[in-house]
């Protein structure tokens, strides 16, 4: 019965979010909220286990497998976000600007938040310095997806559209670097243990992407392409939940692996994927604010700490970008377009 009111009032939600009511001319910013999914958070926040307690712990711990779908969902858009023919055709500079777009909002959200969390986290010091990488890396990433697609539809100027792209993709591939690395360091008891939990992620990714290249190289028809894309996702999701590694590292590794093995397939399974993003999305930022503890006083004042840090960052960062406009005279004029 529990599931069930939740699921009716994710539901609810959606079709508010969707409707005329929230008209994007009338209240803008409510509308910003609710295509963001921060409403969805909200509810979350409010039925979870700290505020109403409409779900509790248990069933939070039932929803994992949920969570890890969600999770690997979000890793095989990432991966396949990355266009390898396109990164190999960039110059250096490009890549020194992308590392210096991300790299700033990384070092400006990691350093001052580790003082407080040394002093807040129960693991230590190696809990603490993995808590802040991870907080880094989550803020090195941007939120240009629906742009790549809209690059990838010719729906965007292509100018336009490729400078968005490429920039996600170089954001995306520091920021998972990082996420990497915080793993290593603060999934396990020690280094050795936590590098092989993230091998062993990376190795059933490939695996998963492989198998899933190979079974949609000859299909033709979409319903069949969706169908075993999602299943796909499923395994590489399930095997990462069961095997206690990181579903998102393993959707990432598949989905790198699709799109360099895959060819033009891996565009159609992008676009098949694309169908479900939006409502995976939407329950996975309402499981996120279930976990939320409320009366954490701390978290509340780490998350407007983390949102100013990681805008100042990204506005250095993006100041730090002028070096590479005044370069890009001694790049080919077609490198970009090839």
């Amino acid at each position: 019965m529990q599931a069930l009111l939740v699921f009716l009032s994710i539901a609810a939600l959606s079709l508010l979010a969707s409707s005329r009511a929230l008209d994007p001319g009338r209240f803008p910013a409510l509308a910003r909220l609710a295509a963001s999914g921060f409403l969805f958070v909200l509810l979350g926040i409010f039925l979870g286990p700290s505020v109403a307690g409409v779900l509790t712990e248990r069933h939070l711990e039932a929803m994992r497998p949920v969570m890890a779908l969600g999770l690997g969902t979000a890793g095989v858009l990432l991966g396949l976000n990355l266009e390898p023919r396109l990164l190999r055709l960039l110059p250096r500079s490009v890549y020194l600007s992308g590392l210096a777009h991300s790299g700033t909002a990384f070092f400006f959200v990691a350093l001052p938040l580790l003082v407080p969390l040394v002093f807040t986290s129960a693991r230590g010091l190696l809990g603490a310095v993995g808590a802040a990488a991870m907080l880094g890396a989550a803020a090195s990433l941007s939120s240009g997806h629906s742009a790549v697609l809209a690059w990838r539809a010719g729906r965007l100027d292509r100018a336009r559209g490729l400078g968005v792209a490429l920039l996600t993709m170089l954001d995306d591939a520091v920021g998972l670097g990082v996420l990497a690395l915080a793993l290593i360091i603060g999934a396990a008891s020690n280094v050795g243990e936590g590098l092989g939990l993230v091998c062993l992620a990376l190795l059933l990714g490939v695996m998963c992407g492989a198998l899933l290249a190979f079974l949609t190289h000859s299909l033709k028809d979409l319903a069949e392409l969706t169908t075993v894309t999602l299943g796909g996702v499923v395994l590489v999701s399930g095997a990462a939940a069961y095997l206690r590694v990181s579903p998102l590292l393993a959707g990432v590794a598949c989905g790198a692996t699709l799109a360099v093995v895959g060819g033009r397939t891996s565009e159609r399974v992008a676009r098949a994927l694309g169908r479900v993003e939006r409502p995976v999305f939407l329950v996975l930022v309402f499981l996120v604010g279930c976990a939320v503890h409320a009366r954490d006083y701390w978290a509340w004042v780490l998350m407007p700490a983390f949102v100013g840090l990681r805008f100042l960052g990204k506005m250095l960062g993006a100041g730090s970008r002028g070096g590479w406009r005044s370069r890009r005279s001694c790049c080919h004029p077609g490198w970009a377009t090839r």
